[in-house]
């Protein structure tokens, strides 16, 4: 899939998610659970309507239209009907053009939808944040992307989806109304924002609070991450601000890759 199926069958006018029919909405599935003998609840992130849980009745039987289509990471075309806040998903239609992933750009993809179910409510319409996991999957996906430029679109992503869900502090500035120093240290946590350090203040380990340098607050306000150590810093701090917003529980994605590099 390209970027096309963001901008793919335009609305014809703004629908609310309680609408009785919605046809031919972008969206991929983020996860699918059993429901019942032959059916499926799944969680799909759309275009136009957020997150949303729709019922596939019958997609575990052989003959199903469903069989081989939700599955995540899988450009479609969905159509639901329903004012419940479980739908009754009634078509879905392969759209393509998206490369498979593998090794570790599958698991950053699973990360993701792990981050969308976890983060975002249902019903609550981010066609931004749409926009930036299909850029962010075109990116893990392509064969050509340096490590590097896969790390960089996943803090990319990070931010969208702290901003759009309205977690992310503003990083130009800090919590007091101060400009960003390059040349000092700050502090950055989900209750208090981003606090300057003050001179010869050492690490507070009863409190574990991580410090960043003030060019990687100003490159986290730019969404530039060339620098290494910027970009080192940055995956951390996104991770706290992840961490805490999610109250502390772990991510399944996170702990099944460290697994894995265990082995």
């Amino acid at each position: 899939m390209n970027d096309a199926i963001v901008e793919a069958r335009p609305a014809a006018r703004p629908r609310r998610a309680s609408d009785t029919r919605v046809d031919q909405q972008p969206g991929f599935v983020l996860h699918a659970y059993p429901w019942r003998e032959t059916s499926q609840i799944v969680e799909v992130l759309t275009r136009d309507f957020g997150r949303i849980a729709l019922v596939a009745r019958g997609a575990k039987r052989p003959t199903s239209q469903f069989r081989g289509l939700l599955a995540p990471f899988c450009p479609l075309a969905l159509s639901w009907s329903g004012r419940n806040e479980i739908k009754s998903l009634v078509r879905a239609e392969w759209c393509g053009g998206l490369a498979p992933l593998r090794g570790d750009a599958l698991l950053a993809a699973f990360y993701l939808n792990e981050l969308l179910v976890r983060l975002v409510a249902r019903g609550d319409p981010h066609e931004g944040l749409f926009s930036s996991y299909v850029h962010t999957l075109h990116v893990l996906a392509g064969d050509a992307n340096e490590g590097s430029e896969r790390q960089g679109a996943l803090r990319e992503f990070e931010l969208d989806l702290l901003r759009e869900t309205g977690y992310a502090p503003a990083f130009d500035r800090c919590s007091d109304g101060e400009p960003i120093d390059a040349q000092a240290r700050y502090r950055i946590d989900g209750q208090h924002g981003v606090r300057r350090v003050a001179p010869g203040a050492g690490y507070d380990e009863a409190r574990d609070e991580l410090q960043i340098g003030g060019a990687t607050v100003l490159a986290l306000a730019r969404r530039d991450f060339s620098d290494p150590r910027a970009a080192v810093e940055a995956k951390a701090v996104l991770r706290q601000l992840i961490r805490y917003h999610l109250n502390g529980k772990p991510l399944n994605t996170r702990r099944i890759l460290q697994d894995l590099r265990q082995l």
